[in-house]
């Protein structure tokens, strides 16, 4: 963790004003600071939500969806590209500017929109609009304890990434060779848990991306300035779009009643 936070520290930090103790001055323009970063993240997030609802929910009644999703390589071609945007992004954060990755957030949000549109065919919208507030609650709960919590989290990740990997495996066979319901529970079920425990993760690991950012600018300007807010708050949307949108979908298997 950043040494800044530390309460032994004395010094003042940049842009504070020195009061009766300057170390509570600093802390509360860091946490000022943090409260914005935080808050700018989760409003690109719901931005992003909302955009692919109401894609997926326009592109659903106006019967489009149901041609793409009677196969063909279009329908491929919808399904795959918001994950091609996804590794564009995250292995291109440093060459693309911030303006380039703002614009290919919101390319991937409208993608995902109409990938999303066939759960519309699938399950009604009662249960849809059931689980997705159902989502909503869990997810502000989770990325709430992630932030607050003293907890340590950051050993989960190897663990939840390998469980993605699992997730991934198990449904591919699942599709292609068991296309057993029950074990297609199975997987929603364990999907569940670890996109939640990856809500609590990533926020942690977005506050402390943070600090440790903050603390750089403080002791090398020069290595700061590669890591500018404005992409930090892009990627760190992304990031929690993905957790949300997969913990959504794995919720929807146990929701969602069959239109």
């Amino acid at each position: 963790m950043a040494d800044w936070n530390d309460p032994r520290r004395t010094g003042s930090g940049v842009g504070t004003t020195p009061g009766i103790d300057g170390r509570v001055e600093e802390r509360v323009v860091f946490d000022e600071g943090l409260r914005k970063h935080m808050l700018s993240i989760y409003n690109y997030m719901s931005s992003g939500v909302l955009l692919s609802g109401i894609i997926a929910m326009l592109f659903a009644n106006s019967g489009m969806a149901a041609t793409l999703f009677a196969g063909g390589p279009l329908m491929w071609l919808v399904i795959l590209s918001p994950l091609a945007i996804v590794f564009a992004m995250s292995f291109g954060r440093n060459k693309f500017s911030t303006f380039t990755l703002q614009a290919m957030f919101w390319a991937f949000a409208a993608l995902m929109g109409l990938s999303l549109s066939r759960i519309f065919l699938l399950f009604s919208l009662e249960s849809i609009g059931v689980t997705f507030f159902a989502t909503s609650a869990a997810f502000a709960g989770l990325s709430l304890w992630g932030y607050t919590t003293k907890k340590d989290i950051s050993g989960w990740g190897a663990f939840l990434i390998m469980g993605v990997v699992g997730l991934i495996v198990a449904s591919l066979l699942n599709m292609f060779f068991f296309q057993s319901p029950g074990f297609h529970l199975a997987v929603a079920g364990i999907g569940v848990l670890i996109f939640a425990g990856l809500t609590a993760y990533d926020t942690q690991a977005l506050k402390r991306e943070y600090l440790a950012v903050q603390h750089a600018k403080m002791t090398n300007p020069a290595v700061a300035a590669q890591f500018p807010m404005g992409k930090l708050v892009i990627l760190g949307a992304l990031t929690l779009y993905l957790d949300f949108i997969n913990m959504f979908q794995f919720l929807l298997s146990f929701l969602g009643s069959q239109e």
